[in-house]
């Protein structure tokens, strides 16, 4: 019986080695469709999860959304370190200052009460306190120039407007012109611009006197009292080391405080050069401007007399040789620089 009866219309081959032929080309195509549609290697990535039972586990590929990140190589900076030494090294300052700041207040609270022992160079300190009594009376001498400066501003300006004054009149009164009165204004008028002029003079060596002083107070004293100031903080440290190493030396010597005396004895020792240093330095300062005082104040003193005994007696040449011994140079009427009075 033939099997195009069983089913008519349909081709059967029955060959074997046909058959296997097709099978493998069909194969090799749907390799080469899933190779060519289905996702990389890179682009899939393996998930595993459990269902049910722990043990099993199904594996499955899928597609991998998330790109690979990119890694940006440049050179790194240890920021974190530097700062930490930076603060190590601030905290360790503000403890060297504090425990120096609590021994200084202890030093002096206990000379205060009687009760702490005080280095004490009895000639310098004597040196000192004559120093700070004769800035103080620099300091009134220099107060009453000034107010003699500024009071006899305003006489000669009163000079200046009485002789304007005296001039109009003599011209501008023509009832007078014929009498003698006429010629008396004008007399005054030329005394009181000839008493304006030498005033004048004479406000220009004492506005020269009051700056020499001023310096001399200001400057010159008050910077050999800021080394003063710094030398008695010297001395309070220093006793204050000094005490700190005494109180340790009575105390017991064991393991714990034989490095602590030897701190102490260091901290001791950088305190002493430095007292010592500036003590000699204050002694130097000191004698240079005692120098320095005597010279100045010599040359202003006479130059105060000369100038006032040649105004008030009315020498306006001996008046003029002052200033020209002392280079003085007055303003020019007119000008528009600041005064001798408003520079102070």
């Amino acid at each position: 019986m033939s099997a195009a009866g069983d089913a008519p219309g349909l081709n059967v081959t029955s060959h074997p080695a046909e058959v296997q032929a097709q099978d493998s080309e069909l194969n090799s195509k749907d390799v080469k469709q899933m190779m060519t549609c289905g996702p990389t290697l890179k682009e899939t990535r393996i998930v595993s999860s459990s269902y049910g039972n722990p043990s099993e586990g199904i594996i499955e590929a899928e597609a991998y959304r998330g790109g690979l990140k990119n890694r940006q190589s440049g050179p790194v900076v240890i920021s974190d370190e530097i700062s930490k030494n930076i603060a190590l090294e601030k905290l360790e300052q503000m403890k060297k200052w504090s425990i120096s700041t609590y021994k200084c207040t202890r030093q002096v609270l206990s000379e205060k009460l009687g009760r702490g022992s005080k280095t004490v160079d009895l000639e310098l300190e004597s040196q000192i306190e004559v120093l700070r009594d004769t800035k103080k009376r620099y300091e009134n001498l220099l107060r009453l120039a000034r107010q003699m400066s500024a009071q006899f501003y305003q006489v000669v300006q009163t000079q200046r407007q009485l002789g304007d004054a005296f001039g109009e009149l003599s011209v501008k009164s023509p009832e007078l012109h014929v009498s003698p009165v006429s010629e008396e204004f004008g007399y005054n008028a030329e005394t009181q611009k000839l008493l304006c002029k030498n005033g004048e003079t004479l406000l220009g060596a004492i506005n020269f006197f009051i700056a020499s002083v001023n310096t001399l107070v200001n400057k010159t004293i008050e910077d050999t009292l800021i080394a003063v100031k710094q030398y008695e903080n010297a001395r309070i440290e220093y006793d204050a080391y000094r005490t700190d190493l005494e109180e340790l030396n009575l105390g017991p010597r064991d393991a714990i405080t034989i490095p602590k005396i030897e701190q102490s004895q260091q901290q001791f020792q950088i305190h002493k050069e430095k007292f010592d240093k500036l003590r000699t330095s204050v002694s130097i300062k000191l004698k240079f401007l005692d120098e320095n005082k005597i010279k100045v104040m010599h040359n202003q003193l006479l130059l105060f007399h000369n100038s006032v005994s040649a105004y008030f007696a009315g020498n306006q040449h001996q008046l003029e040789q002052v200033l020209k011994q002392f280079h003085i140079k007055l303003k020019a009427p007119g000008s528009d620089g600041p005064s001798w009075l408003e520079e102070q």
